[in-house]
């Protein structure tokens, strides 16, 4: 799954949480990010946001879209699409905490999910964020500093349900966006 880079705060920017600080030497992110967990955040699955979802993923399976057909497929309700949690969200976005160096910026290299069932509407999923690995690793490009950062949703009775796992890139900012004009 491709997406476009996740501009963060500058450094001398104050937000409400902890930010962990960068290796200033390295331009790196601290490993004692290794850990850090965001708030819980409780999010409904409602058949709309299924809908628009599917939709927009140019889906036309009724279990999609229809309650009938989902009940005739054997699901208690509407069924979300399997790359549906991108858009759950958890308390706090652990991104934004990890304060980078001037010039920095976070690309998604990657998303992985794992299902112990599949989500479907009228779920209540409590989602939580964690940084489980901060490393380096030698790239085409020299040495690139990777951020990995796992998700989990719960439903009401404490079982976990999904498993989302991303891949980070720290990568230096181009000095101008492409199409811009300007020195």
């Amino acid at each position: 799954m491709r997406r476009r880079w996740w501009p963060l705060p500058s450094p001398g920017s104050s937000p409400s949480w902890t930010c962990l600080r960068a290796d200033e030497e390295r331009n790196a992110v601290d490993r004692n990010a290794i850990g850090r967990e965001s708030k819980a955040a409780v999010n409904e699955v409602e058949k709309g946001a299924i809908r628009r979802f599917a939709e927009s993923l140019g889906e036309t399976n009724p279990i999609y879209f229809e309650e009938a057909a989902a009940r005739a497929a054997g699901y208690r309700s509407v069924v979300a699409p399997p790359t549906f949690p991108t858009t759950l969200r958890a308390g706090s976005d652990l991104r934004e905490g990890l304060l980078l160096s001037p010039g920095k910026h976070l690309l998604q290299a990657e998303q992985t999910f794992e299902y112990a069932r599949p989500i479907v509407a009228g779920d209540k999923l409590t989602v939580r964020s964690k940084v489980v690995e901060v490393s380096q690793r030698n790239t085409p490009s020299g040495l690139t500093d990777v951020v990995v950062i796992e998700d989990e949703g719960k439903d009401e009775t404490g079982t976990v349900v999904y498993r989302s796992r991303q891949l980070w890139v720290v990568r230096t900012a181009p000095k101008h966006a492409p199409g811009d004009l300007h020195e």
